[in-house]
């Protein structure tokens, strides 16, 4: 009746197992493990995924800048000095003159990850616009802003890559230290700055143009390691709740283990316990109820001889 007992309440316990996994530290895995999958599936992989996509259009547009020909600027920016995100990068022709009395430092923008001070000068078109140039850079000078060669004044053509217009900077520029000196190239800001009506976008020099200072490298054409990056977010997605589900399932083979010794160990035990009945039966079968008296046989054979 134990044995079964025991049995039993084995069987019970291993129906009751699933209900461990409804514990406080078994759901907490689960949300959070829920919540890095969600979040790998649908923000981290595909923020890898829209950079890789946005290095590969750069790429193309480069490479098809250096492809074509130079055209006119006017061709490239529009009424209002605005040129279209597909037409960035495209090499544009200005006919005109520099004024560099009205140009305005970039502060440490980094060129091959070295900072470095760049020389924006607005260029006035032979039709009336003024476009912002960026010139070149240089590196810092024991820390400070740089020598930087000035514009010429003279009339002349240049060339140069068309680009997009930055945001406006959070941190305010600095006039206190010869040159206005900026944070970032918003033309709207420059203008505040130098008094003079700009387009929206700029250009940026090419390498051996009038005016050139150190021009800025193109970028490389690579794509990086945003896709792979990407790939790995949704395997990390993936593998997360597949090693939940590995964990509870060698958590319930332990549980089978322990259950199967436990009842190995009963069967032992009721052998035990059943070892003692079987040898009394054994003795009454062959003796009956009652147990021979040897004794008592003895005493009569000894009395009869006396």
């Amino acid at each position: 009746m134990s044995g079964t007992m025991e049995r039993y309440n084995s069987t019970r316990a291993t129906k009751k197992g699933w209900k461990s996994f409804f514990k406080p530290g078994w759901i907490l895995a689960l949300l959070a493990i829920l919540g890095f999958s969600y979040a790998a599936f649908t923000v981290l992989a595909p923020w890898q995924l829209n950079k890789d996509d946005q290095i590969v259009e750069r790429n193309e547009q480069i490479d098809a800048a250096f492809r074509t020909d130079p055209v006119p600027v006017q061709d490239i920016f529009g009424t209002d000095g605005a040129i279209s995100p597909g037409d960035e990068w495209r090499r544009v022709t200005l006919t005109g003159h520099y004024l560099p009395a009205s140009e305005v430092v970039l502060r440490l923008r980094p060129v091959d990850s070295q900072p470095a001070f760049h020389a924006l000068t607005p260029f006035q078109l032979d039709s009336g616009e003024t476009i912002l140039v960026n010139r070149g850079f240089s590196a810092p000078l024991e820390g400070s802003i740089p020598d930087l060669a000035p514009a010429p004044s003279e009339h002349l053509t240049i060339h140069g890559h068309a680009r997009l217009n930055e945001a406006l900077p959070t941190t305010p520029p600095l006039l206190d230290q010869g040159e206005p000196q900026v944070y970032g190239i918003n033309t709207s800001q420059v203008a505040e700055l130098t008094g003079l009506t700009l387009d929206q976008d700029y250009v940026q020099l090419s390498e051996g143009e009038p005016g050139e200072i150190n021009a800025i490298p193109v970028p490389k054409l690579d794509r990086g390691s945003h896709l792979s990056y990407g790939f790995q977010w949704i395997a990390f997605g993936i593998m997360a709740p597949l090693g939940l589900g590995y964990f509870i399932w060698a958590e319930l083979r332990e549980r089978r283990r322990v259950r199967d010794e436990n009842e190995e160990l009963i069967d032992v035990v009721e052998d035990i316990d059943t070892a003692p009945s079987t040898t009394t039966s054994r003795r009454r079968a062959r003796y009956g109820d009652e147990s021979p008296d040897h004794y008592d046989k003895f005493s009569r054979r000894s009395r009869e001889r006396f």
